[in-house]
Order: structure tokens, then C-alpha cells, then sequence
């Protein structure tokens, strides 16, 4: 299997967000997210990563089928409430490249799909001046009744490639999940490398 990755910017990051916001309605029904997104939401949330220059946006492309996709942005151009979780910290925000989500559909994982998304972000990130790379991971009970009994996390991967959490540091960011009727707080836990 051969995916092809590349850094899509103006009017190819444009015509990529509604294939995007597919891609995370599907991706993010899993655990630990439970997303039960729409259209709608999806438009609003993505918007400003077509307004803000340094955005980046990685697709992964089988032929012309975007199959995946990995974004990032400056963390004081995130949502609200994201750089304020580092209020107690000596970090400058300013220096701080999020790396938001990374979405692939399940019959291309395994194949360095991770490895390259976190490649290029942080390329990006060096290029434009950037400190620091961090992103969130979703905080869930252990004996939540709808955790897979074969879930594996994601934690080895991250330490891996140099990451570490950030005690104290936590974002409350609200989605509805998968069969509810209102969205909910749910907490993320920032993990960050040096560059």
C-alpha cells in the first residue's frame, strides 16, 4: 500500500475541508473520542484553519482519494481556552505550534501514516519559527463502558517521537458524543516536545 503525503495550502487546503471534515466525523465515532459529529459543526470548526497563513494541513492521498489528514496550527490561533491551559506554565504560547488532529482511515494504518504527519508538522513548525509542537490527547475513564477491551493507546507512539505530557496542563473543549442530545466538556491533555 502506497499513500502519498503532501502540505496542502490556499485554494488546495480550501477544497480539502469538506473531505477533512468527513474524514473526522468518520475517524473520531471511535474510542476514545465518540464523536457524534455533523456537517454543520465541522464547517464552523475548520474555518479558521483556511484564514490563518500558517495553518497546515497534511493530506494523505491514495491516487486522488484523500484517505487522511493531519493539521496544525500556531496554539494562540486554536480554539478559545486552549493557550489559556498554559497559564501556570513558564511556556511561551507564542512559540507554540498545535498540532490538532490526525484522521486516516482505519484500512491505511500501520503503514507510517503517523510517523509522517509528525514529520511534516513539525518541519513546518521549525520553518516558521516555532518552539515548541504539542497536541491533545482525550481523557477517558479506564472503565468507561464503551472503552474496546483490545484498545490499545497511543502513548508509546507519542513517547516514542519524543512527546510528553504536561502535568496540570489540560484543555475543556465540548462535543456531543456518539447518541447524546447536548455537547458535553470533555477534558484533553496536552503533550509537548521541544524542536
Amino acid at each position: 500500500m502506497t499513500l502519498e503525503f503532501r502540505r496542502l495550502s490556499g485554494a488546495a487546503l480550501n477544497d480539502a475541508i469538506p473531505a477533512v471534515a468527513a474524514l473526522r466525523i468518520a475517524v473520531f465515532r471511535d474510542w476514545p473520542y465518540l464523536y457524534e459529529g455533523d456537517l454543520e459543526y465541522e464547517a464552523e470548526y475548520l474555518a479558521p484553519y483556511a484564514q490563518n497563513p500558517l495553518t497546515v494541513l497534511i493530506g494523505a492521498f491514495e491516487g486522488a482519494r484523500l484517505v487522511g489528514a493531519s493539521t496544525a496550527m500556531p496554539l494562540t490561533a486554536h480554539a478559545d481556552g486552549f493557550a489559556s491551559a498554559f497559564v501556570q506554565t513558564d511556556i511561551d504560547v507564542s512559540k507554540v505550534f498545535y498540532c490538532a488532529e490526525s484522521v486516516l482511515l482505519p484500512q491505511f494504518r500501520g503503514h507510517g501514516a503517523g510517523h509522517a504527519f509528525f514529520d511534516l508538522r513539525e518541519a513546518a513548525a521549525r520553518q516558521d519559527g516555532f518552539d515548541t509542537c504539542v497536541f491533545c490527547s482525550v481523557i477517558r475513564p479506564a472503565d468507561h463502558s464503551l472503552r474496546p477491551t483490545d484498545y490499545r493507546p497511543l502513548d508509546g507512539f507519542w513517547r516514542a517521537r519524543g512527546y510528553r505530557p504536561l502535568p496540570g496542563v489540560v484543555a475543556t473543549f465540548n462535543w456531543k458524543d456518539l447518541g447524546a442530545a447536548d455537547e458535553t466538556p470533555k477534558q484533553l491533555q496536552f503533550w509537548a516536545r521541544d524542536l
